[in-house]
């Protein structure tokens, strides 16, 4: 079976986070009751803020989008890890390799261009708070989101293009959990520094370049926020404090694996876990943790479920239990 092109690989071993087996167990258990806690987590914001009318406005819309791709991209490879972590063969096939790659780097820029999108509501919301329904609509706010996907998709498929050409005769292992474009290209039959390069600056650069725009941008909205009253500037500080914290969460392991020649540095790994396992669940933690306004939802949603599923407390008197009213 030949792969992609003149390639004799049909699948990559991967040869993890650790050789040890102690090692490895503890790892899956805490990977997954991360990846447990994930997935509840970013599905409780889409449930709070789509049952909320308090939590209508765009911000929101775009926060409940930042959670389901979240969702996707936390599905990517930690399943396929926890399932290698037990298996004799720790192997992925060649097109689910691929398949990999696609997906994360569809995800990641569509997440990318979502934060984006994000700093223009503010921007619009602070700069601009007379014009803000009319110009961040609900089909704006839909277009954007639909962009962010597109914009993802287009980044990935050229990232796809460039590698499945590639051939791959040997060796085929890759040091790490899962399938990237930072292992892939050295494992080619070829010279691919031209190819190195491009791609050097179709993530790399792009990212320290979008990463640096998206800080400069709070930090003028910051200096703006000043000059509001007491009220306003609180809520907009701790919102574009909140953005800001995201931001480097999401783009420092980025900048770390992609930033650098190919080359294997000593935190490859842990970044690379930080980037596809960890970061998913910080999103919940600090919109949950720092928005009072999705807290208070919570607890409103919380109340309506046990209202609605007839949980009442009973109340004990003496030795009879008197349901409350």
């Amino acid at each position: 079976m030949i792969q992609g092109n003149d390639s004799m690989v049909k699948e990559f071993v991967l040869l993890g986070l650790s050789q040890t087996q102690e090692t490895q167990h503890f790892l899956f258990f805490v990977f997954l009751l991360v990846y447990s806690l994930i997935l509840p987590a970013n599905i409780l914001i889409i449930v709070t803020i789509r049952n909320d009318p308090r939590l209508g406005s765009p911000m929101y819309f775009f926060l409940a989008n930042l959670a389901f791709l979240d969702i996707c991209y936390c599905s990517v490879t930690p399943p396929k890890m926890l399932a290698n972590i037990f298996s004799s063969h720790n192997t992925i096939s060649y097109k689910g390799c691929m398949s990999q790659i696609f997906f994360l780097h569809f995800l990641g820029g569509s997440e990318v261009f979502l934060l984006i999108n994000m700093a223009i509501d503010r921007y619009v919301a602070i700069c601009h708070p007379l014009r803000y329904a009319s110009v961040v609509s609900r089909p704006v706010c839909g277009a954007m989101v639909v962009g962010s996907w597109c914009t993802g998709f287009v980044h990935s498929i050229i990232q796809v293009a460039l590698i499945v050409p590639l051939p791959f005769c040997g060796p085929n292992k890759l040091d790490n959990f899962f399938c990237d474009i930072t292992q892939i290209i050295k494992l080619a039959c070829i010279n691919t520094h031209a190819l190195e390069l491009f791609m050097f600056v179709n993530s790399g650069i792009s990212t320290i370049i979008i990463f640096l725009l998206l800080l400069i941008s709070y930090m003028i909205l910051l200096a703006k926020v000043r000059t509001g009253s007491a009220e306003d500037k609180s809520k907009a500080t701790s919102t574009c404090i909140t953005h800001i914290i995201i931001v480097i969460i999401m783009f420092g392991p980025a900048i770390y694996i992609y930033c650098h020649p190919f080359r294997d540095l000593p935190f490859n790994k842990v970044m690379a876990v930080f980037h596809t396992i960890v970061f998913p669940l910080m999103n919940p933690m600090i919109y949950t943790l720092r928005n009072k306004e999705i807290k208070h939802a919570m607890k409103r949603l919380g109340e309506c479920m046990r209202v609605c599923g007839g949980l009442r407390t009973p109340v004990v008197k003496g030795h009879r239990k008197v349901k409350s009213t």
